[in-house]
């Protein structure tokens, strides 16, 4: 019996080796891991930060889309491989899509602001869209942080939005049971600007790993090893490695307003919270709003994303639930299944042949960036 069990571990033993030694062959033989799939074109760039085009290949919805996404991750998640791409997706259903990338801080970047952010880039990338199509207004979609600028947007210029998508968008930030609401009470983020300067993207990403610290910092290197001889599994991973440790430097005034007045003073739920001297009054927010969330999503928890639907003043408020994680919204297999064309779908019904004025007519800003 003994004998039995010594050659079964021997064989064992021997199946693992041959597995790790065609392991480190894969990893020696990927060279590069590459991401953001799916052919775009950049067309407009102001300092850091550039706009891409996204041509559809059969144009369906006659209003364009702008994507805009969090400070703290890279946009290309949504586009991270060939069978998990939502860009992609969206585009094979007809959308003309445009996706802001924020580019990477540096020092000198330390005083930009929200309103920089928010009142300065994204309403000239906005305005150069609405210039380019021709159409006076235009669909917004916002990601994570990027949904909660883009409700702030909206309320603001809701005479440039046609209709609204929010997608895992923080926006009551006390009602949140998820690890980041109970912390944000005990972040000096005055301390942490005024030393730092920009937050580290390091930093940030320690905290975001140590949420669920055994799933995402060990769990997952074990699951690796099950398929390492496998080089397309093994690329995937490390194409999401990628990702995540892919975080850019937070600028630190934008950081400190973000902290203080949302997260631990909840002003933009509470209707105080201002931009440029300006209030913003989320019942202003008439056109249609989606409003899609992970019902198991660790950071940004369905009590901090759903309340949307009732702050708003729109009549044609969706909400959409899924029952994935904070990423699984952009990569599970169920999202990318459904998600793409009931977006798509309800973007089209909402957006019909709106009335359009020539370019020139337009109204736009002096000072921006340039078209390229």
């Amino acid at each position: 019996m003994s004998e039995n069990i010594m050659e079964t571990m021997i064989k064992e033993t021997a199946k693992v080796q041959q597995k790790l030694l065609k392991g480190f062959e894969n990893l020696m033989n990927i060279k590069d891991v590459e991401s953001g799939v799916t052919p775009k074109e950049l067309v407009y760039q102001e300092d850091k930060v550039q706009l891409f085009h996204y041509k559809p290949s059969k144009a369906v919805c006659p209003v364009p889309l702008l994507v805009v996404y969090a400070l703290v991750n890279r946009q290309y998640m949504m586009d991270i491989q060939d069978d998990l791409s939502l860009f992609r997706k969206l585009v094979d259903h007809g959308l003309d899509l445009y996706v802001i990338d924020w580019g990477y801080p540096t020092k000198i970047d330390k005083y930009l602001t929200m309103e920089d952010y928010i009142l300065g880039y994204m309403d000239n990338i906005t305005d150069f869209v609405r210039e380019k199509s021709g159409n006076e207004k235009i669909n917004i979609l916002g990601i994570c942080q990027g949904g909660t600028f883009s409700v702030i947007y909206t309320a603001l210029f809701p005479e440039k939005v046609k209709n609204l998508v929010t997608m895992v968008a923080p926006i009551d930030f006390c009602s949140g049971d998820a690890l980041l609401n109970v912390w944000a009470p005990f972040i000096d983020a005055d301390l942490m600007v005024d030393v730092l300067g920009n937050i580290p993207g390091e930093f940030l990403n320690l905290g975001f790993l140590w949420l669920k610290p055994f799933q995402l910092i060990i769990d997952k290197y074990v699951g690796l090893l099950d398929r390492i001889d496998d080089p397309v599994s093994t690329q995937n991973f490390l194409r999401m490695e990628k990702w995540i440790f892919d975080s850019p430097d937070q600028p630190g005034e934008t950081f400190r307003k973000y902290v203080k007045e949302l997260f631990q003073e909840n002003r933009l739920c509470r209707g105080d919270f201002e931009l440029g001297g300006r209030r913003v009054d989320l019942k202003k927010i008439t056109m249609p709003v989606l409003n899609m969330f992970g019902e198991q999503d660790h950071l940004v928890s369905p009590k901090c994303s759903r309340p949307l639907t009732e702050l708003v003043g729109s009549k044609d408020v969706t909400t959409l639930p899924y029952p994935v994680g904070h990423i699984g919204m952009y990569v599970s297999s169920r999202a990318q299944k459904e998600m793409p064309p009931t977006v798509a779908k309800w973007l089209i019904d909402r957006s019909g042949r709106i009335a359009k004025k020539r370019a020139k007519k337009i109204s736009t800003k002096k000072k921006r960036g340039k078209a390229t």
